[in-house]
């Protein structure tokens, strides 16, 4: 018998990374929204590649961008970048440039999209597909270009501890450590 009780379906415990999607508007004004559906899928297609895949529900402003523009920059949102999740979470595109706390950005290496300099991975996509549920739309993208913090070497695999990231599951929570890689845990029987 398990040690477990029944919540019903209100509760939500998908454990989900926190990223700053980053869009250009029609007059060329930056834009970033954290957003945490954020995963990856696989298109077995002809190019056979990680695809990004992005959820955003309401009219986001940075949601409106990525319909028009069909690019955006997913940046890995750190520890150290928590007020600006705060910031761009608590203030609507909608209502003018978000301008009112400083940060630093860049153009893309590959696209024409915002990446902002604190993050240590971003991605740079090109939305190939949307699927539209109610009032929210899931962005199929795919992966131009990612880019990594000089000082993280990813040779031997990714070690989330070097990027710290901020995941979210109805509050924000750290990595602490790292456990190994697959295979470490294999049981001889």
């Amino acid at each position: 018998m398990s040690n477990r009780k029944s919540m019903g379906i209100q509760h939500s415990m998908c454990v989900q990374p926190t990223f700053l999607i980053g869009t250009y508007d029609e007059d060329g004004n930056v834009n970033f929204a954290p957003i945490t559906w954020v995963s990856v899928t696989c298109d077995n297609g002809a190019n056979d590649h990680y695809m990004l895949v992005i959820s955003m529900f309401g009219s986001k402003k940075t949601k409106l961008n990525v319909i028009k523009t069909k690019q955006l920059s997913a940046n890995l949102v750190s520890t150290n970048m928590l007020y600006l999740v705060d910031y761009f979470g608590n203030n609507s595109g909608n209502n003018g440039i978000k301008e009112k706390t400083p940060y630093d950005y860049s153009n893309g290496e590959v696209l024409h999209v915002p990446t902002l300099d604190l993050s240590k991975w971003v991605y740079e996509c090109e939305v190939k597909k949307i699927v539209q549920t109610g009032d929210s739309d899931t962005f199929f993208c795919d992966i131009k270009n990612v880019q990594i913090d000089n000082d993280i070497d990813i040779s031997d695999g990714i070690d989330l501890t070097l990027f710290d990231p901020v995941v979210y599951s109805g509050h924000y929570h750290s990595i602490g450590k790292h456990l190994g890689k697959i295979g470490d845990y294999i049981k001889e029987y």
